[in-house]
């Protein structure tokens, strides 16, 4: 195991020559693309994970992604699956695939520290259950990502282990909670991420670093393990470069546990067969008000497109109304309760922001925790009056693209004034507990992504699935890709204070 932090020379081919003429490169390769070539052997994980680790190592400097690389423990997973695969035991399609972590999933043996000087040397004894099944599932665990500290926050700039930087513009915030897991995707440092979501901490850096977010059912992936932010509307899912791999990765770790009191006892389905469901039926609700308010005039340009091509796509395209509850006494109070003793112990050990942030939910009263606990179940159990007329709904991820880093640092009053701007598209899907996915829909004229979402009713990620692969199929913005290389160095140095 190592320590992200060094520079070095990256390559981007890892192939081999088998005697067909074919070298395969990481990028713009997806999990459903090299998962087969794997599979026969053309391509072999110690190769894949190799050249992700090579590009760690290159560019993590710049990006600040990754806490801990696990370089150690991702070349033996590697040759284990490379074994296995020869011998005949394939998986599935993650079998050999290198994947992050956001680093506030549990690693046995390995530190995971929710981007905070007080668990800077937190080694804990066994894994989350997600990462039990993404280990049976065979995937290659290639490292710990960076974070907003404790996931307490939408920019990624409050971290013990410093910025995460956007792979599009290195100037501009990344989004949190997951920003880093998002930037190493989008930077093609690995192949996909584990990621959490309280607030839209999944699906907002998706949305701001150009990839894809899936946010699944309330309980739909066990949260066994995973350091909480809010128990009531922590969700656990996948950041990917397409809507296939989210939907790969989806059917790996979905599923009930026994262990975690929030787990849902319900059919698995194939998520995968999801992208080749025809579409046209779908009726499509668009609500609005609220979640059409106060947009950048780019990303709302983009929306409106993207809204022209579903219609083409299904059904019907309509207006609907949603009322939409922005109550977060109820996060307050979970996060507050679970850092109570640190923060009477150790709160100089926090990052200012994120100890007034938690002291905030020390206010709300057992009183008032149990009735908004109430309305909560209340509240998902009405949301689904708002599928009568439609099947999906679609809105602007964020309302506008990513901030740039200067501009939140120049005037820190404005960090959480932004973050709950950006946040507000996605935080209400959290209170209701449904699934849902960000797709890139366009970019802003100076490379910025932006990002569309699209929800369904509680227990059909596949429905899901299905429309965000059909729009992603019909338009081309899930094909660019950032180029880091171009500035790295000298946007490196700038980071690091050598000029």
């Amino acid at each position: 195991m190592c320590k992200a932090g060094a520079s070095g020379a990256g390559m981007l081919c890892c192939g081999r020559d088998k005697g067909v003429g074919h070298a395969f490169i990481l990028r713009s390769v997806s999990i459903l693309e090299i998962s087969g070539q794997v599979r026969r052997g053309k391509v072999l994980s110690v190769e894949l994970t190799e050249t992700c680790l090579q590009r760690i190592e290159k560019l993590n400097p710049v990006l600040n992604a990754f806490i801990t690389v696990m370089a150690d423990e991702a070349r033996t997973q590697a040759r284990q699956a490379d074994a296995e695969i020869q011998a005949g035991m394939y998986r599935g399609p993650l079998h050999g695939i290198p994947i992050g972590l956001k680093d506030l999933v549990d690693t046995a043996g390995i530190r995971t520290t929710a981007a905070s000087e007080l668990f800077k040397d937190r080694a804990p004894d066994s894994d989350a259950e997600v990462v039990r099944r993404l280990k049976a599932a065979g995937a290659v665990l290639i490292g710990k990502q960076n974070l907003h500290e404790f996931a307490y926050g939408g920019s990624s700039l409050v971290s013990y282990f410093g910025d995460m930087h956007n792979p599009w513009n290195t100037r501009h915030i990344t989004g949190g909670s997951s920003g880093g897991s998002a930037a190493a995707v989008s930077a093609e440092l690995c192949y996909g991420a584990i990621g959490t979501d309280t607030a839209g901490s999944i699906r907002e850096p998706a949305a701001l670093c150009g990839v894809v977010g899936l946010k699944p059912t309330y309980g739909r992936v066990s949260a066994a393990g995973v350091i909480p932010l809010s128990l009531s509307l922590d969700h656990v899912g996948p950041i990917s470069a397409s809507v296939a791999d989210a939907a790969i990765m989806l059917q790996a770790i979905a599923g009930f546990d026994k262990n975690d009191p929030s787990s849902v006892d319900v059919p698995v389905e194939d998520y995968v067969a999801a992208i080749r469901r025809d579409v046209g039926p779908l009726r499509i609700g668009v609500p609005r008000a609220f979640f059409y308010e106060d947009l950048d005039s780019e990303v709302s340009a983009a929306i409106e497109h993207a809204l022209t091509v579903l219609a083409q796509l299904t059904a019907n395209v309509k207006e609907i109304v949603l009322d939409v509850s922005t109550d977060r006494s109820l996060q307050s109070a979970e996060s507050y309760k679970y850092h109570k003793q640190w923060v009477k112990e150790s709160g100089r050990l926090y990052q200012p922001e994120t100890l007034r942030r938690i002291l905030a939910g020390e206010k709300v009263s057992e009183t008032e925790y149990a009735e908004r606990r109430r309305e909560l179940e209340q509240i998902r159990c009405d949301i689904g009056k708002a599928f009568t007329d439609c099947d999906v709904l679609v809105m602007p991820t964020m309302p506008m693209p990513a901030p740039a880093i200067a501009d939140l640092k120049k005037d820190p009053t404005m960090l959480r004034p932004s973050e709950i701007r950006l946040l507000r598209n996605t935080r209400p899907i959290n209170v209701w507990g449904l699934p849902a996915i960000s797709v890139p829909c366009g970019f802003t004229n100076s490379g910025l992504p932006i990002g569309l979402q699209i929800v369904g009713r509680h227990g059909e990620e596949s429905t899901v699935i299905a429309l965000a692969h059909a729009y992603e199929q019909a338009t081309a913005w899930h094909k660019r890709k950032p180029k880091l290389e171009e500035f790295s160095a000298e946007v490196g140095a700038k980071i690091h204070g050598r000029s």
